[in-house]
């Protein structure tokens, strides 16, 4: 990914979305905000306990860095579902300057220029979708229960339905998020990737470390999942940037203990000129 600076402000972006032309976008980081403390300063939830004056001045401080507006955004409401929302003109503004009618949406859909479609993160993975055929994009939360529970495949699979996106068409960026050496989990987590994948997929992403830990590496598990979905390999790129391991860039719920603000993954089709 690239590294913008906005002044103080930094956001990243991905080289091969920004040559489709038809969509913005960006990763947002920890700098250039106003929020101080454990959520210095970038901080872009709501529900962590920082000031809802300070989160909203971000929202603005980035979406002017960036080019949108923020009564184009339309947020997410993640609980680690495998839930798309298709989003519409009907949607603009919520869960920012206005009340969210869903809940439990870990995917958001679009066709309508203009919308900003708006996921949260600090070690989840972000997975930006783009059609420039169809002119559709996605954008999905997938942490280890979204990835296991293949958020990709629904993800997809509605972009298919409801605009005729065709998987060989899309490109799909695998954004900022905890990596395999730094993700520790149990065997209760190991077991059920082991159940949900082949077991040739599982010795590439599944590492044990013989103290009844693994290691999981949600990249390649994701770069699979977006390839048994019909993405071509040559159309999948990773920003291979790990949240964990770059706290002063990057909040990480892992390497924080919990005490952290939200990074921001936007995506938009631009309106016509």
């Amino acid at each position: 990914m690239v590294v913008n600076h906005k002044k103080d402000l930094v956001y990243l972006s991905w080289p091969q979305l920004d040559m489709l032309h038809f969509v913005r976008h960006c990763f947002s980081t920890r700098l250039g905000g106003v929020s101080e403390g454990m959520f210095s300063s970038m901080n872009l939830s709501f529900t962590r306990g920082d000031k809802e004056t300070a989160v909203r001045e971000n929202f603005e401080r980035l979406a002017a860095a960036v080019g949108f507006s923020t009564e184009d955004i339309v947020c997410s409401d993640q609980t680690h579902t495998t839930n798309i929302r298709v989003v519409t003109a009907e949607d603009r503004g919520k869960g920012i300057l206005r009340d969210r009618d869903y809940t439990d949406v870990d995917g958001m859909i679009t066709n309508v220029p203009g919308i900003v479609l708006a996921t949260f993160y600090a070690d989840c993975v972000p997975i930006y979708l783009a059609d420039p055929v169809s002119r559709s994009i996605g954008l999905l939360h997938s942490g280890w229960k979204g990835t296991v529970h293949n958020i990709i495949k629904n993800g997809i699979r509605a972009m298919k339905k409801t605009y005729g996106a065709k998987p060989a068409n899309i490109l799909a960026g695998i954004g900022p998020s905890i990596c395999g050496s730094c993700y520790e989990i149990g065997e209760d987590v190991a077991a059920k990737f082991r159940k949900a994948y082949p077991a040739s997929q599982c010795r590439q992403m599944l590492f044990d470390d013989r103290n009844g830990k693994y290691h999981l590496d949600l990249w390649k598990a994701c770069r699979f999942n977006l390839a048994a979905s019909g993405v071509q390999p040559d159309h999948i790129f990773e920003a291979n940037l790990c949240t964990c391991c770059n706290p002063q860039l990057l909040f990480s719920h892992r390497a924080s203990g919990g005490k952290r603000g939200n990074l921001g993954a936007f995506l938009q089709i631009r309106k016509e000129d």
